[in-house]
């Protein structure tokens, strides 16, 4: 059983790497079970999906939250009765759902294995307007959820997932750098990485069919949420300051889009920046296939970075404005500005550009990433699995 915060049909990387995972084990012979708040518009269903009542949190009605307590415990148990035997509950969430899979393994006597994708103090200090509070309530809520702290570190974000990882019996990391980080701030010790992988199958199939005849001008995609942790406004306005000749896409929604919208129109670059919008997994993949690079520019936020490491299976060429996520990578499939500054970010736009438009910036090979795919990050993760229940 996988129980995450959001539902898997929502947007987000961690909910990629859900459906990845399901994917993958389930050709492994494996049955999955995903919990999660029920969603509040329309989405492709599946029968392992376990919907639990909930209410929208954010305007678009993209996300929801399900209250942890007595009601959901026996909406859970009532569900779960039906299906077949769990015998590990796989956290892949930080909040109500890693608090709802926790309450459900305990009262089951059943082993969890707990996956961090957040790193909640960054993402608290760029999200919430009095961070410190909200990290009091939280532990407050997470204590009375889970029957008491354990925990001996100071009251702090770090704390919140150190009582998570105390129940958890392995904890697992997408990225050595995001692993490192939770060892340094005293979560886990022993955490082992497991990366989200690329799909084998899509990243097979979009190889095979994607036409990559040189365009009039190169191509840079960007993706991912359109907020302030994502740098999507630093990144326009290097496009901008870099003078480039190329068409810029930009895939995704968010908080920023009509600022970004705005910023595109007051510094006429409407002739060279398209929004994409939202569009389904494989047509992302496309994107980047066809493009001439991608533009990954969140620094300190990422816990992996999914889409580089897809750009790398393509592949198609990187710009990587984070070094711990950089350092992941394979070498030859990326570049990197010379530092976190607007100006280096546009001077490292116009040299990609450049070297694409003279011929002289050459496509990684794929076969760098075999190693990313899914079906060996599936293998080592059902390797945790047999660990824990032996």
């Amino acid at each position: 059983m996988i129980a995450t915060d959001q539902h898997a049909e929502s947007l987000g990387g961690a909910q990629v790497s859900i459906r990845l995972q399901k994917k993958f084990l389930e050709k492994a012979g494996h049955r999955v079970s995903i919990v999660a708040p029920g969603m509040h518009r329309d989405h492709p269903h599946d029968p392992c999906y376990v919907d639990l009542p909930s209410f929208p949190i954010t305007v678009d009605r993209e996300y929801a939250l399900t209250r942890p307590g007595r009601r959901s415990d026996r909406i859970l148990d009532a569900e779960m009765v039906q299906r077949e035997p769990v015998h590990v509950v796989h956290i892949q969430g930080d909040f109500w759902g890693a608090v709802i899979g926790l309450r459900y393994a305990r009262r089951h006597g059943i082993p969890v294995v707990l996956t961090f994708h957040n790193n909640m103090e960054f993402g608290l200090r760029k999200t919430v307007p009095f961070p410190k509070l909200v990290t009091k309530l939280l532990l407050s809520i997470e204590g009375r959820s889970l029957g008491g702290q354990m925990s001996l570190l100071r009251p702090d974000a770090w704390r919140y997932l150190n009582e998570l990882a105390l129940r958890a019996d392995a904890v697992t990391a997408p990225s050595n750098h995001f692993a490192a980080l939770l060892r340094q701030k005293g979560v886990a010790q022993q955490i082992d990485v497991v990366r989200t992988g690329t799909d084998d199958d899509v990243i097979d199939d979009v190889l095979a069919s994607v036409d990559r005849e040189k365009t009039s001008r190169p191509t840079i995609v960007w993706m991912g949420r359109m907020s302030h942790e994502k740098r999507v406004l630093e990144f326009l306005q290097a496009v901008d300051a870099s003078g480039a000749n190329a068409e810029v896409r930009l895939y995704g929604q968010g908080l920023l889009l009509s600022r970004a919208r705005e910023f595109v129109a007051k510094h006429r670059m409407t002739d060279r920046v398209i929004f994409s919008g939202k569009v389904p997994y494989r047509n992302a993949l496309e994107a980047i296939a066809r493009a001439d690079a991608l533009a990954q520019t969140s620094i300190g936020f990422e816990t992996q970075g999914m889409t580089v490491f897809e750009a790398a299976a393509l592949g198609t060429t990187s710009i990587v404005c984070d070094p711990a996520i950089a350092a992941e990578l394979p070498e030859g499939v990326y570049v990197e500005p010379a530092d976190d500054s607007v100006a280096a970010l546009a001077e490292t736009i116009a040299r990609v550009v450049d070297s694409t438009a003279s011929g002289e910036l050459t496509r990684p090979s794929p076969n760098a990433a075999e190693s990313l795919r899914q079906s060996a990050q599936t293998a080592r993760m059902i390797e945790i699995y047999e660990r824990i229940t032996a």
